[in-house]
């Protein structure tokens, strides 16, 4: 049955995931709001939707070990896997708005989570974040959400209005409908299919004998990040750059703020033994992605391939080391 699970569960995720984004695409057109934006709000919070799920299950059922490393695997995987995939398939052109406004703001997200995660740093004991961390992490996303937002509003200049106008007047409201429809669908398909897979995976590994940790790390992390994987694919195969680097971008604020800070409100989470070499790996990672997307504003072929063989190399020495 784990098998079936994870077969059905990939299935959901790519189906869903290419709803989603003609869904997600035709909405923003119609509604006279970037590719990048929607892909930073709706299609993020979409595909970090398993990453809430698992979290919440796993802490309700005490495995906190499986929720840390959930965040911080799913993180590593969106920028070393995603990204990198992407950007082997197509080229990655980076809007300017995110190397100075989105990046800053995911490596300031992570910092935030680093920091509130190591207690030792400050003088208290073995890492934690704790419930006040997780109030501190949700307010972060609210300020998130709220710049978003400003920024949306404030880029719809009068022309592209215009455009906008005239599209969902030729649209009309039953292809708008349609739009919301075919993201709300899509968002069904990614979570369910992230769950499903997540459970085959997890049931798998467990009968293997692999511990929470790693199997958060790895397994449940790469599982998650799926969706993002499957909606970026098909966004690049879409022609969609902006809407795949601005969904790993939101995804990994989301991931951060929004599901690390209400899974800690609910029940603390330990970081467990080996966690603050994750948690720098996540650092290092984040670091990097700015001066790649600052040398010409666009992800290459070999810089994909480079993310790509980082990422790898991480899980064979988290897996063996």
């Amino acid at each position: 049955m784990d098998w079936l699970a994870l077969l059905v569960g990939l299935g959901l995720l790519l189906g869903g995931g290419e709803i989603l984004v003609r869904g997600a695409t035709a909405l923003a057109r119609s509604l006279g709001i970037s590719p990048l934006v929607i892909g930073l709000t709706v299609v993020a919070f979409g595909t970090s939707a398993p990453e809430l799920a698992v979290n919440i299950t796993a802490t309700l059922r005490g495995q906190g070990s499986i929720s840390f490393g959930n965040i911080v695997g799913s993180n590593i995987a969106n920028i070393g896997l995603v990204l990198g995939i992407a950007a082997l398939v197509r080229p990655l052109k980076v809007q300017p708005s995110v190397v100075t406004r989105e990046i800053p703001i995911m490596l300031g997200a992570t910092l935030l989570a680093v920091l509130l995660a190591s207690d030792q740093l400050l003088g208290g004991a073995a890492g934690l974040v704790s419930r006040l961390d997780g109030l501190v992490l949700l307010a972060g996303f609210a300020v998130f959400l709220y710049l978003t937002v400003r920024s949306a509003l404030r880029d719809r200049t009068d022309s592209f209005l215009d455009v906008a106008t005239e599209e969902g007047k030729r649209l009309g409201p039953e292809r708008v409908a349609q739009s919301v429809a075919l993201t709300l669908g899509g968002l069904v398909g990614v979570v369910l299919g992230g769950q499903w897979t997540v459970t085959g995976a997890v049931g798998i590994a467990t009968a293997l004998g692999v511990s929470e940790t790693i199997i958060g790390l790895t397994i449940v992390a790469i599982g998650t990040s799926l969706p993002e994987l499957a909606a970026s694919l098909i966004a690049v195969r879409h022609g969609q750059a902006d809407l795949a680097v601005g969904n790993v971008v939101g995804s990994n604020v989301f991931n951060l703020l929004l599901v690390l800070g209400p899974t800690a409100m609910i029940r603390p989470i330990p970081v467990p033994a080996g966690g603050q070499g994750d948690l720098l790996v996540l650092v290092a990672v984040s670091l990097v992605l700015l001066p790649v997307t600052l040398t010409g504003q666009r992800i290459i072929r070999l810089e994909g391939a480079a993310l790509l063989v980082g990422y790898w190399a991480y899980m064979l020495w988290r897996t063996f080391g």
